[in-house]
């Protein structure tokens, strides 16, 4: 195979911008080494969730359809999806209680020092 733009390339690219709300962002680089191609996958920051998914289920994907790609031009496929410095990992949802903390959550009051609604009843 030649150099420059691969089938390989242009399929993630393809299904990609298919996945995020800003496919202009969408930009890919293909290196090529004794270990085989590495496409390196740039998406804007705010698509970064949709292109990783939950658990990574969308990227796994991804990369699984990417291999078949690689096997049918005789070729070692690899996906790497850059993630900007600061990137913040993890779930986006804010806690229960709302508002940002500056901190871990304060430890557990002992339990003597507890009322609960049932102290308050009379029997």
């Amino acid at each position: 195979m030649a150099e420059g733009t691969q089938e390989d390339q242009v399929f993630v690219e393809y299904v990609v911008k298919a996945l995020v709300d800003r496919p202009d962002d969408v930009k890919s680089e293909r290196t090529v080494d004794e270990m085989g191609v590495l496409i390196t996958l740039k998406v804007n920051p705010q698509d970064l969730g949709q292109v990783i998914g939950r658990q990574g289920q969308t990227a796994k994907s991804l990369r699984t359809l990417l291999r078949v790609v690689g096997a049918k031009n005789h070729a070692r496929v690899n996906l790497k999806i850059y993630e900007p410095e600061g990137y913040r990992k993890g779930p986006r949802r804010e806690s229960a209680g709302g508002g940002d903390q500056a901190g871990p959550a304060p430890a557990p009051a002992a339990t003597d020092d507890i009322m609960s609604p049932v102290d308050d009843l009379k029997l």
